[in-house]
């Protein structure tokens, strides 16, 4: 962020004032916590105007079945963007900022985690993980992408770079990483296996999920299972993995060893504000505005915009449309040298 310096008045007091955009990222958390009270009312309504139509749009899907195949199938994917707002909310539950009540927000939270699939109290232990480690390249390896360095990927051997290079291919990452996350992977409370509250977590989830699609698969046989449960499911799987990867993952991102790391400076640099349509920031209740999430979780995500609106320094950092945010699948590795995410062919141009 640009650095302004006011002119002087002789009028005035000359003895140093610290001026915003000066701040440090550990002044903005200061400033940010003066946003982090959640307004209960628009808590319960943000939850109802999305579980409403997101069960309404399920119904209707399974209508449809009676019609055609196919509108069952366009119904079940339009059903995806409540399906992700609705893993929004839980991730705000996660971080204790979407009611004044810690117990409420998590009991929320375990509910909405068995329509994402998702082990809540697994995933809040995981996400704080990610939230305490962002960006540092001695604490990689849960609750993140895995990203090497330039230097430790010409050190693996062809077998482990080719490795490497599939688990980083845009078709692992965006077609086959979201359902085995949400299907697979979430079954177990994998990182956590020695704490039996994570694998109550996990079953607790796991019971839940199969009793109601076995309810499904009463009433209506596999036609729901697999037209409407299935491809919400899966879709909205993508998307938030895409989401997730363009908030740490583009050129002018930050990593740093433990000895320099520090997680406001991770928070700010090393996060993007990923500049969307407004329709597209509500369905992904504003997670775009990952820098300012990062440097306070705590804010409920309907105050994000009025953060921006506040501090139009924090809006003009690290910004990156969706067209850029394209060529940001391009980039694997971490140049210590020049700061820089960038990709093979450009490791591979600077290094050999």
């Amino acid at each position: 962020m640009t650095i302004h310096t006011p002119p002087v008045s002789p009028d005035l007091d000359t003895s140093p004032v610290q001026t915003p955009d000066e701040m440090s990222p550990r002044d903005w958390v200061k400033t940010l916590a003066g946003y982090r009270e959640p307004n209960q009312m628009r808590s319960v309504v943000e939850l109802a105007i999305t579980i409403g139509p997101f069960v309404a749009l399920w119904a209707l899907a399974w209508w449809s079945l009676s019609v055609s195949y196919w509108l069952t199938l366009a119904i079940s994917i339009a059903n995806a963007a409540f399906l992700l707002r609705l893993f929004t909310i839980q991730h705000d539950c996660g971080h204790g900022a979407f009611f004044k009540s810690r117990v409420v927000s998590d009991w929320v939270g375990r509910f909405l985690g068995l329509l994402t699939l998702t082990p809540y109290d697994v995933w809040r232990r995981t996400h704080a993980v990610h939230h305490g480690a962002a960006g540092n390249l001695d604490r990689r390896g849960m609750g993140d992408i895995h990203t090497k360095t330039v230097a430790e990927y010409q050190a693996l051997s062809s077998w482990e770079q080719l490795q490497y290079r599939l688990y980083r291919h845009p078709v692992t990452l965006f077609a086959f990483a979201p359902g085995y996350l949400f299907f697979l992977q979430n079954r177990l409370p994998l990182g956590l296996m020695n704490a039996g509250r994570y694998w109550i977590s996990a079953m607790g989830t796991n019971a839940a999920i199969l009793i109601a699609l076995a309810v499904i698969w009463y009433f209506g046989g596999m036609m729901p299972v697999l037209l409407i449960f299935v491809p919400s499911t899966l879709i909205a799987a993508t998307a938030g993995m895409w989401l997730f990867y363009v908030q740490h993952q583009f050129e002018a991102t930050q990593w740093d060893h433990e000895s320099e790391w520090q997680v406001h400076d991770a928070a700010l640099y090393g996060s993007s504000y990923y500049v969307l349509p407004p329709v597209l920031n509500w369905f992904s209740a504003n997670i775009g505005m990952h820098h300012v999430h990062h440097l306070y979780a705590r804010i409920p995500f309907y105050r994000l915009p009025e953060v921006l609106r506040d501090h139009q320094e924090l809006a003009r950092a690290n910004r990156m449309t969706i067209r850029e945010s394209l060529t940001s699948a391009r980039l694997h590795l971490w140049d210590e040298k020049t700061r820089r995410l960038v990709s093979f062919r450009q490791a591979r141009a600077l290094y050999g």
